[in-house]
C-alpha cells in the first residue's frame, strides 16, 4: 500500500499560521479610522419575546444610546429620569475616586496588588442599576463598580483588600477579590471564566425553585477562549437559563490583544448565534447604552426567553493591573484615541444638554467623592495594611474550606501550631 506522503505534490503551496498580531506596537501613532461606529440611534431594537434569530444583525453592530452632541437618540433609549442620571453618574465619578485611591495605596505599599477599571466605568455600574438588588452577579475582577452601584460600604471594600483584621475573607483572597453576599455578590475567583458556568448553574435552581431572580455574569474577552465558557453557553443553551452573559471587549488581556480571542474572525457577541441564543453587540462607554441592554436581556430572562449574550465593546485605559505595564506592548496613544470616549464624561455631557447637571457641580462632586474614599480610606487602614504582621490568628489558614474540618487538617493544623509554637516566632497563636 503506498501512503500519499511517499509522494510529495510539489505544485501547491506549503500551509501557514496566521499568527494576530496588534495594529500598534509602542511609539506607533494610532488612528482607529478603522472601527467602525455607526451612528447612536440607529440599530433596532426587537421585543423581548421575539426569537434570537430574528435580529442576529444586532450582533455584529453597536447598540448606542447617546450621539456626539450627547443626547439620547433611538429606541434603545431608557429614557431615564435625571435623579437615576444623577445616582448613576455619582457611582460611576465614586469608582473612579476610589480606584485612584486604591491605586496610590498599592504604589505607596499598603496593599499587593489592585485592579482599576478606568474607562469602564459604565458596563459593571449602569447594569447594576438595570438589575434588581436580589438578582445574583457573578462578576470578574474589574466590576467593583457592581458594589459601589449597589451601595456597599467602602471601608469593607478597602479592608479586604488590605487583608486586615477586618477582612470578612480573613486575608484568603487576593485583594480586589471581593466575596459580598449580602449585595448578591459572588466570590471572584483568579481561574478565568469559572463564574460562567456557575451563574448558569444559580440560575437553573432559581429557575427550578419557581424563584423570580436572574443572574448576570461577567468575563474578558479573551476569557471566550477558555472551556468554561462554552460550557456555561451550552447549558444556559439547552436549558433556557435565565442568565446574563457579559463579555467585557476592552481590547486588551494582560500583553496580548483580543485578536488572540478571535476578534480578528468576527464579534465577540457573534458567539450567541452559534448557540441559537440572543445576542448584543453595545457600546460599553455608553451608560444608557450598556443600561438599555441589560434591562432588555433582564426582562427576556424574567420571561422565560432565555439567556442572552452582551459584548462590551469598551477600552481598558490603564494596565491590565498594578503588576502590568502596558506601555511596553501597546501605543501610549491609545487611551486617548479610543473613537467611543470616556464613560463618565458622555454621561455628564448628556446630564448637562437636557439642563440637569453643569461642570460646577461635577467639579464639585468629584472633590466630596475624593474627600469621601480618604475618608473610608482612613478608617479601614485604622485595621491594618500590608506589611504591619498577621493580621488573623494563624490557625484560621485552615478554616473555610469544610462545613466540618477533617481529622486530616486537624491534625496539620496542630503540627503547624505546634512548630510555630517552638520557633518563638511571635505569631498571634491558639493552642
Amino acid at each position: 500500500m503506498t501512503m500519499a506522503s511517499e509522494h510529495p505534490r510539489a505544485n501547491l503551496q506549503p500551509l501557514t499560521l496566521h499568527i494576530p498580531e496588534p495594529k500598534f506596537r509602542p511609539g506607533d501613532a494610532v488612528d482607529f479610522a478603522e472601527v467602525d461606529v455607526p451612528p447612536a440611534g440607529e440599530a433596532r431594537r426587537p421585543d423581548t419575546a421575539d426569537k434570537a434569530s430574528d435580529f442576529i444583525d444586532l450582533a455584529y453592530t453597536l447598540v448606542r444610546v447617546l450621539d456626539d452632541d450627547g443626547n439620547a437618540v433611538g429606541p434603545w433609549d431608557p429614557k431615564l429620569s435625571p435623579d437615576v442620571l444623577r445616582r448613576m453618574l455619582r457611582s460611576m465619578a465614586l469608582l473612579r475616586a476610589f480606584d485612584e485611591r486604591m491605586f496610590r495605596a498599592q504604589r505607596q505599599g499598603k496593599t499587593s496588588f489592585y485592579m482599576k477599571a478606568l474607562g469602564e466605568e459604565a458596563v459593571a455600574v449602569a447594569a447594576a442599576y438595570a438589575l434588581d438588588y436580589e438578582d445574583m452577579c457573578f462578576p470578574s475582577y474589574r466590576q467593583q463598580g457592581l458594589l459601589i452601584a449597589r451601595g456597599w460600604s467602602l471601608v469593607d471594600m478597602m479592608n479586604q483588600i488590605y487583608s486586615n483584621t477586618a477582612d470578612r475573607l480573613g486575608g484568603k483572597q487576593l485583594p480586589i477579590m471581593y466575596s459580598v453576599k449580602e449585595a448578591g455578590f459572588f466570590s471572584i475567583s483568579g481561574n478565568l471564566t469559572t463564574q460562567y458556568p456557575q451563574a448558569v448553574g444559580w440560575a437553573m435552581a432559581s429557575a427550578a425553585k419557581g424563584d423570580t431572580r436572574i443572574a448576570a455574569t461577567w468575563c474578558g474577552e479573551g476569557s471566550t477562549a477558555e472551556g468554561d465558557f462554552h460550557s456555561a453557553l451550552t447549558f444556559a443553551t439547552v436549558y433556557r437559563a435565565p442568565v446574563i452573559f457579559n463579555i467585557v471587549n476592552n481590547q486588551w488581556a494582560i500583553s496580548s490583544f483580543s485578536g488572540f480571542a478571535g476578534a480578528e474572525a468576527t464579534t465577540f457577541a457573534a458567539r450567541a448565534v452559534g448557540y441559537g441564543i440572543a445576542g448584543l453587540r453595545v457600546d460599553g462607554n455608553d451608560a444608557l447604552a450598556v443600561y438599555a441592554a441589560t434591562e432588555w436581556a433582564a426582562e427576556r430572562a424574567r420571561t422565560n426567553q432565555g439567556p442572552t449574550l452582551i459584548e462590551h465593546f469598551t477600552y481598558r485605559a490603564e494596565g491590565h493591573s498594578t503588576s502590568d505595564d502596558p506601555g511596553q506592548y501597546r501605543s501610549e496613544g491609545e487611551p486617548n484615541a479610543w473613537p467611543l470616549g470616556d464613560p463618565i464624561k458622555r454621561l455628564k455631557d448628556h446630564l448637562i444638554a437636557i439642563g440637569e447637571w453643569d461642570e460646577e457641580r461635577h467639579a464639585a462632586q468629584d472633590k466630596e467623592l475624593a474627600e469621601q474614599v480618604k475618608a473610608a480610606q482612613k478608617e479601614a487602614e485604622k485595621n491594618g495594611i500590608l506589611g504591619h504582621g498577621l493580621h488573623q490568628p494563624l490557625e484560621s489558614l485552615f478554616d473555610g474550606v469544610f462545613e466540618e474540618m477533617p481529622w486530616h487538617l486537624k491534625e496539620q493544623r496542630q503540627q503547624m501550631l505546634d512548630e510555630e509554637s517552638a520557633s518563638g516566632r511571635p505569631w498571634d497563636i491558639k493552642a
